[in-house]
């Protein structure tokens, strides 16, 4: 069964920046626009009106459109970004929210990690930037629903490791470089399988060695999972898939 869209609103007052926004998330798989605001106060309103929508469902009511995720900027004409965060706490709207600013305080960094904010992305950066970390976040929240009502050490340990991207480790193999790296991880990523060291070497123009020493670098720093390939004539290929083995899911606390 296919997992549903998670429904962002993107909250920021330039309009340019927030179509450009809008525009990165329509190239991820995995995410629908659900609205764009401009302002804290518009954005407040299309919080009420989904988490109103969901209330209306629960009793029989409208059909569902409840928002899933905010791309909020910090500064917003009418009200700071993190005063936002806790009118959405206080109001109790279950929202996720990743901030996409150019404010590099600490201080406004460490309030937003207080207030939950899962991710904080500075302006300005590359699309590849944008589409890690929303696929990190893509993944934190598949954590959460494969885990079910109660979860065991490894699932806490992994849902917030999912989070981290693993192209951002400061500390690389000799040899690698991280360019090369996160193009290799995003091929992971959005794969429909696995993919061998051939298939990672025809896409990116890589030699299949270099490509085989990425993908093992990635299985032993990175949700990465080895798997021999069967069907083929002689010794089976090996190949790689972004995320964790089935069978952990099942694994004993």
């Amino acid at each position: 069964m296919t997992a549903a869209a998670v429904r962002v609103l993107i909250v920021d007052d330039e309009p340019i920046t927030a179509e450009a926004h809008a525009e990165y998330l329509r190239r991820i798989p995995g995410f629908e626009i659900a609205g764009i605001s401009l302002t804290s106060s518009a954005a407040v309103k299309a919080l009420r009106e989904s988490f109103d929508r969901v209330q209306d469902v629960r009793t029989g009511g409208a059909s569902p459109g409840r928002i899933d995720l905010i791309l909020l900027d910090m500064n917003l004409p009418d009200m700071h970004g993190l005063e936002l965060c806790r009118r959405i706490r206080t109001a109790g709207i279950d929202v996720d929210v990743i901030a996409i600013t150019a404010v590099r305080e600490v201080s406004v960094v460490r309030a937003a990690v207080s207030l939950g904010i899962v991710q904080y992305l500075i302006k300005p950066f590359r699309f590849s930037t944008f589409a890690e970390r929303l696929a990190s976040y893509l993944e934190y929240r598949q954590h959460l629903t494969d885990s079910g009502g109660l979860a065991t050490q490894h699932d806490v340990d992994a849902t917030l490791a999912s989070l981290r991207p693993a192209g951002n480790n400061p500390a690389l193999d000799k040899g690698i470089s991280r360019e090369t790296l996160e193009s290799v991880l995003r091929e992971l990523r959005y794969a429909d399988g696995g993919l061998s060291a051939s298939e990672v070497s025809l896409l990116l123009q890589l030699s299949r060695v270099t490509a085989r020493r990425y993908l093992e670098h990635l299985a032993d720093t990175a949700p990465v999972t080895r798997q021999a390939r069967y069907g083929s004539p002689g010794r089976p290929e090996i190949e790689y898939r972004w995320g964790r083995p089935q069978n952990l899911l099942e694994s004993k606390p």
